[in-house]
């Protein structure tokens, strides 16, 4: 036991880095709040559009949704980082996290919010139509408020998931949580930093994780 707790929560090593990783929780921090932000509000942009049912707005964005779903986040993240730079182009590693994650949060959002669109009973459309409101008024004011309640369990365990992958920016140099208790890992040759993270996203994710059942709950349509 006494090796164990040297091993994982060696004291000196423990007040030496955890200026370090508290730090981090903010970078880490910021930066999930502004994918999840920033890709929530793309994503119902793109499914409000994808509504309209005109084929030259519905086709690219149903292969920007089928792309940023199927291709890794990290060959993503890699390919930006390291790839432009030879076009000319170079970007930060936190911008590219940025840009990377809001992508695939946006195609998983907009395919969420247009599954509670196209699961709205065609009446309901037909009779706020009917009402004399135009197309933009029945789904701003009927069809949306029904189609992101249907989809907020999902949309927040989808958030949740992709802002768990800012830990891929220790990939490129992104002082995260990971990266700073990584690279502490390897100076001290100690697994306490480890530890460290390892409570740090208890901290950020544990609350998320339980607000999240709370709104699956308070949400979900009841039968």
């Amino acid at each position: 036991m006494e090796r164990f707790l040297d091993t994982f929560f060696a004291p000196q090593v423990f007040a030496r880095y955890l200026p370090e990783v508290l730090a981090a929780i903010w970078t880490t921090l910021w930066l999930g709040v502004v994918v999840i932000v920033a890709g929530i509000a793309i994503g119902l942009v793109l499914a409000c559009l994808r509504a309209a049912r005109r084929w030259w707005l519905t086709l690219p964005i149903v292969i920007f949704a089928d792309m940023l779903r199927a291709l890794p986040p990290l060959v993503l993240i890699l390919l930006i980082y390291f790839g432009l730079p030879g076009l000319g182009i170079t970007l930060s590693g936190p911008l590219v996290l940025i840009l990377v994650l809001t992508a695939v949060l946006a195609a998983f959002a907009e395919e969420i919010f247009w599954a509670g669109l196209t699961a709205l009973p065609r009446g309901q459309w037909e009779a706020g139509r009917a009402t004399g409101l135009g197309f933009v008024q029945v789904l701003v004011f009927i069809a949306l408020p029904q189609a992101v309640r249907m989809g907020i369990p999902s949309l927040v365990n989808r958030s949740l998931a992709i802002t768990k992958m800012t830990a891929l920016g220790s990939v490129i140099g992104v002082k995260e949580i990971l990266a700073v208790s990584s690279s502490a890992q390897a100076v001290s040759g100690s697994a306490t930093p480890l530890t460290l993270a390892a409570i740090a996203y208890l901290v950020i994710f544990l609350p998320a994780v339980v607000l999240a059942r709370w709104l699956e709950r308070r949400f979900t349509w009841k039968v």
